[in-house]
This record gives structure tokens, C-alpha cells and sequence, in this order.
């Protein structure tokens, strides 16, 4: 992976282990190591491992739960709380567990644990139905030995479990939390909400939603820590501005994202630097093509989303050269597809977008039946991705110019998602969102985004995009072994919903990441952050 370098060679992929040092106070360049501060746009949703199916959630709460395998930061699978697995039968992985293993409280880790895990992620609040349609069930072989049965054979499974974090049984029924926390509902007084109980390298010691998180090397994990860190302290900083002053300042080691407008501003200042690089996170657009009549819009009676010929004429009214240029300051890659060229599947032959074409977007309008365009409301968050109101605010602007009127709402991300997802409703009409497979594989898009909402597939297919040929591809990708039959399913099920706008691919977004030059970090692809692998000086 290359990466677009500051004025320290140290970042980079693999933090190199050094003693350093820190003040007690925490300020940068002090005498002793200890404390390491980092900042986001936004706060962890829940502690919850099963919770929220969102990126930087998970990503988070990798520091403290586990799952059976992980990945290192150059994305190799290796293992974790499972040291090795086989595909006994065709519908069938056997894992043997990691013995001598502790969650936090000093409860044992054994295959009891894997098997309430499987259970917990089917309970009505869990969001990681995702995961739970690859699981028939688990069967207990002995305490340090599960089978988990697949619906059919799925030669990838493995890939796919990395964010399937296990939780203790006991604790969980001590704390009355055996079902996972709605965070999209009432919910929140979930006793795994605000506490967590893993067997990962750190524990959590202080939960303060919205004001800071404080964590601290888990003595007893299994593990090599490769951090000198004897804390750390995450805040959410919503403001860019301050933030990045957070940053220059020495008040935080990292913080991210920083506005790919800011990149200079950290180049010109003393001790800090950008991080940045390619992230296989896709943004998109989406739309409503399931309701009959939309929630919010100026057309009554009938759903101009189910048309195609509307969902084209906003795709080609979106000049995503200007978005590309103006809004990402020429960081973001554009996309056709709703894979990263990282993802396994991508085929750079499919990548061509749709020309950008005003009066070609008028006159479909024209066709459909809306010549005076028509207003609509759009969903986006403002502290998720790498200026994502700036680009819903570019969209709107762009489509006004065929008469479509946008009424923008933007909103932090706990209530963006806790209105898109609410209960599986799905109150959206238009709206922006991104996704990173986190298998790295482009079955795990097509089934959560592309495939119709049936049987756990499209969980995330929040405008409900349905074709049943789509379908059927991901249940066929997911059991085909032969990698030239596979990808030529992957390059159907692509060509079908990019022939129907299924939705509407932006780009790729950067990473974009600022770091203090005492710091080194790892940066993974995927944007998720190990406290494992940094150092300070």
C-alpha cells in the first residue's frame, strides 16, 4: 500500500516497538511513555460488539473483544481466539480455540462462549444479521473445539468472521445482557452498551459517551502487545477546525479524518503530519425503490424512485469530476462500482462511469414524467466520512440544475444511522453512505447492499433494491470454489445493478489521518485503528 508521506518517514504500516516517552500530563514530547491521545469526528456508537455494524464502531471495540481470526495491519488473516480451522465437510468449518484464554473479569474462555456468540447475534437487537445468515449454528465438539454449520458450503468463511467478537456467557447473564443492545431503539440502558468484558489487548476503564473513552493494556491477554502505551485516551472532536488544532497543538497523537483541505496545513506545521493513502471504503448513494409512495418527497402517490429512468437521470446529473477535484481536493478515486479495486472481484473493465450529462439527465426526467423535477428529502451524516456533508451539499447543488430540490438533512451519525436503520424501517428516501467489506471480498456487498431484503440478506440495502437474478448470485458466489465461474457471477450481479442504478457509486474516499511525529501508527486499508501497534516517543 503506498502512502502519501509528511515530513516523518516514520509512519507507516508496521509501528516499530521503542520505548518513549511522554509527561504524566500527556503532552507530546515529554519524558516519559505513557499516555496516547487520538481523536475522531465522532463517538463510538455502543460497547456493544453486536450492536452496530459500522466500521468504526467495530473497529474500536477490536481492542478489547476478539473474534476467531483477525487480521494484521497489512490485512493477512491470522488467528485469534481460534489458532487453526479446516473445512471438515462441504457446510462445515471446525475451529480449534485458543486454550489458557481470559476475558477481562477472569472468566475462561471456551467454546461455550463461541456458541452464546452465535446466539447472541440472531437476537432482535443485534445488528450483525450480516454475520448470522453465514451461521446454520454452532456445534460444541469439545471445550476448545466448535463446528460451525453454514446454510450451504462457503468456501470463505474464515474471511468473513473477523468482526464476529465473542463475549463471555457469564458475565452476560450476570449482567442480564444476553441480548444484544438496539442501539437504533430504547435500548441504550443495555449493561453491554456503556461496559465491556473481551479478551483483546486493552480494557476499557472509563466510558464517558460523547466526552471520552479511557483504555489500558490488558495484562493477561494472550497475545504480544506491540504498543509501549500504559494508556489511552480517545475523544470525539466534531469540528474539523478544532480537531485539526487539537493536532498541531499536541493536544491529541492522531486524529482523523482530517479534511483533505487541511493536508497542507499539516505539512507546513512543525511536528505533526498527513497520513493518507488509498481506503477501500466505497461512498455511494442510495434511494428508495420499495415504498409505493416515498416518506419525504413532493410526489404523492406513486415512488419516482422505482423508475429507472429518475435513478439515471440523478447518476448522470452528478458531475463527480467537480466532486473529485473541489470537494476531496483531487484525493478521491470515482467509482462505477461499489467495490475498491482492493476488494476481491473488482474488474477495472466494469469500472466506467456513466458520462456526466445535464441534458441528457433533463430529458429522462422529461420521459419519466417529471419535467419540472420534483422535491425530495436526503439523509446524510456530517462526522462519518471524509467531508460527506460537503459532498451531499455538491449533490444538491448539482441536482437543482435539472430541477430536483433537495432538502438536505445532515445529521451526526448517531442520529443519521438511528434514523436510516430504525428497526429495520429504513426512513430514508435518498441518502449517502459508505462501506469497506470486511472480508475484502465483493460477495459481502452484494448480499448486505445489492441483494433483495430476504432470509438476512440486504440488512444494509436501506432503499430496498431488489432484483431476485441479484439474489440468486450471492447465494451462488458464496459456495463457488472455481475462481474464473466465481468471478464471472460477481461481473453479472455488478452488470445487473449497474444497468438498473441500483445506486449510485460516488468514489473511494482517502485515508486521511494526522499524526503527531512522536507517534507511530499503523494504518490498515480499511481505516480501522489498533492501539496494539502504536508507539510514542
Amino acid at each position: 500500500m503506498k502512502l502519501r508521506r509528511g515530513k516523518s518517514l516514520r509512519h507507516g504500516l508496521m509501528a516499530a516497538v521503542a520505548a518513549a516517552a511522554l509527561t504524566i500530563g500527556g503532552a507530546v514530547g515529554g519524558a516519559e511513555a505513557k499516555t496516547f491521545k487520538w481523536a475522531f469526528q465522532g463517538d463510538v456508537q455502543t460497547m456493544d460488539p453486536h450492536g452496530l455494524f459500522e466500521t468504526m464502531t467495530l473497529g474500536f471495540q477490536s481492542n478489547f473483544y476478539e473474534g476467531l481470526v483477525t487480521r494484521t495491519p497489512d490485512l493477512e488473516l491470522v488467528p485469534a481466539l481460534a489458532t487453526s480451522w479446516e473445512n471438515v465437510k462441504p457446510d462445515t468449518w471446525r475451529f480449534t480455540l485458543r486454550k489458557g484464554v481470559k476475558f477481562q473479569n477472569g472468566n475462561s474462555f471456551n467454546a461455550d462462549d463461541v456458541l452464546f456468540s452465535v446466539d447472541r447475534i440472531n437476537t432482535e437487537g443485534s445488528d450483525m444479521k450480516v454475520v448470522a445468515g453465514l451461521i446454520k449454528e454452532a456445534v460444541k465438539v469439545d471445550d476448545h473445539t466448535v463446528d460451525i454449520v453454514t446454510p450451504a458450503p462457503n468456501p470463505i468463511l474464515p474471511l468473513q468472521l473477523e468482526i464476529f467478537y465473542i463475549m463471555d456467557k457469564e458475565w452476560a447473564a450476570e449482567n442480564n445482557t444476553t441480548s444484544a443492545t438496539n442501539v437504533k431503539g430504547d435500548d441504550q440502558g443495555n449493561f453491554a452498551n456503556i461496559n465491556a468484558n473481551g479478551t483483546g489487548p486493552f480494557m476499557v476503564t472509563e466510558r464517558q459517551p460523547d466526552v471520552k473513552t479511557v483504555l489500558v493494556p490488558n495484562p493477561n491477554w494472550w497475545g504480544q502487545n506491540k504498543s509501549n502505551i500504559t494508556e489511552a485516551v480517545f475523544t470525539p472532536i466534531s469540528q474539523d477546525a478544532t480537531r485539526v488544532a487539537a493536532l498541531i497543538s499536541g493536544d491529541v497523537h492522531m486524529a482523523y479524518p482530517i479534511p483533505v483541505q487541511d493536508w497542507k496545513r499539516l505539512e507546513d506545521a512543525n511536528g505533526v503530519s498527513p497520513l493518507t493513502g488509498p481506503e477501500a471504503r466505497t461512498i455511494f448513494l442510495g434511494f428508495d425503490q420499495d415504498r409505493d409512495e416515498l416518506l419525504a418527497s413532493s410526489v404523492k402517490g406513486k415512488n419516482p424512485f422505482k423508475d429507472q429512468r429518475v435513478r439515471q437521470a440523478f447518476y448522470q446529473a452528478i458531475d463527480i469530476e467537480a466532486i473529485r477535484s473541489k470537494v476531496m481536493r483531487g484525493s478521491a478515486t470515482p467509482s462505477n462500482l461499489m467495490v475498491a479495486p482492493q476488494i476481491n472481484g473488482f474488474n477495472a473493465a466494469m469500472n466506467e462511469r456513466l458520462p456526466f450529462d445535464v441534458e441528457k439527465a433533463k430529458s429522462l426526467l422529461v420521459e419519466a414524467g417529471y419535467p419540472d423535477g420534483f422535491e425530495v428529502t436526503m439523509d446524510c451524516p456530517n462526522d462519518r466520512y471524509v467531508n460527506d456533508e460537503r459532498i451531499c451539499q455538491a449533490v444538491a447543488s448539482m441536482l437543482a440544475k435539472i430541477g430536483v430540490k433537495i432538502d438536505l438533512l445532515a445529521q451526526t451519525k448517531s442520529k443519521y444511522f438511528g434514523k436510516v436503520l430504525a428497526q429495520n424501517n429504513y426512513d430514508t428516501s435518498f441518502y449517502l453512505l459508505g462501506w469497506t467489506p470486511s472480508t475484502f471480498d465483493s460477495h459481502n456487498p452484494i448480499t448486505a447492499l445489492m441483494s433483495c431484503r430476504v432470509d438476512g440478506k440486504g440488512a444494509f440495502n436501506l432503499g430496498g433494491y431488489c432484483n431476485e437474478r441479484v439474489t440468486e448470485l450471492s447465494d451462488l458466489i458464496q459456495v463457488e470454489t472455481d475462481q474464473e465461474k466465481r468471478q464471472a457471477l460477481i461481473d453479472e450481479a455488478f452488470k445487473i445493478h449497474s444497468e438498473e442504478v441500483g445506486h449510485i457509486p460516488l468514489h473511494q474516499q482517502p485515508l486521511s489521518w494526522g499524526v503527531n511525529d512522536d507517534a507511530t501508527v499503523a494504518q490498515r486499508p480499511d481505516n480501522v485503528f489498533h492501539l496494539q501497534y502504536v508507539t510514542v516517543n
